[in-house]
Order: structure tokens, then C-alpha cells, then sequence
């Protein structure tokens, strides 16, 4: 019940986050760094760490701007 509400609660941020994840990955994939000197790019978890975070933060970013977009219609 309660993971249910945080869940609803956080949708946005979530969802960003796994898009974020996933474009890590991706940038890991066919971008990444084959000398392995690069310390982002050169092994597939730290990139997808870096796009989880930083997806995590545009997400929130997005969820804030929207509830106070909500907040300031309902007045």
C-alpha cells in the first residue's frame, strides 16, 4: 500500500530515471571508450548510473514544475 503510493506519488521522476538509465546504456554501447582510460564511459554500469541519476534529477525537476502547475490552477 504504501510503495503504491510512492510509486504514484514519484511517477514522473521514475520514469525519467529509467529513460535516463537506459540512455546511459545506450550512450555506453555505441559511444563508450575502447581504451578503457575514459572513467564514465569505459565500463557499461557507471554510464548507466550517470543517466539513472541525472534522468532521476531532470525527472524531479519536471514532477516539481508540474505540481505547481497543478497547485497554481486549482487556486
Amino acid at each position: 500500500m504504501v510503495m503504491k503510493i510512492f510509486i504514484r506519488k514519484h511517477l514522473l521522476t521514475i520514469i525519467f530515471a529509467v529513460i535516463g538509465a537506459a540512455g546511459g546504456f545506450t550512450y555506453w554501447k555505441f559511444v563508450g571508450c575502447e581504451s578503457g582510460t575514459c572513467v564514465i564511459k569505459s565500463v557499461w554500469y557507471l554510464s548507466t548510473i550517470y543517466g539513472l541519476i541525472f534522468g532521476g534529477v531532470i525527472g524531479n525537476l519536471a514532477e516539481d514544475l508540474v505540481n505547481k502547475f497543478r497547485k497554481g490552477r486549482e487556486i
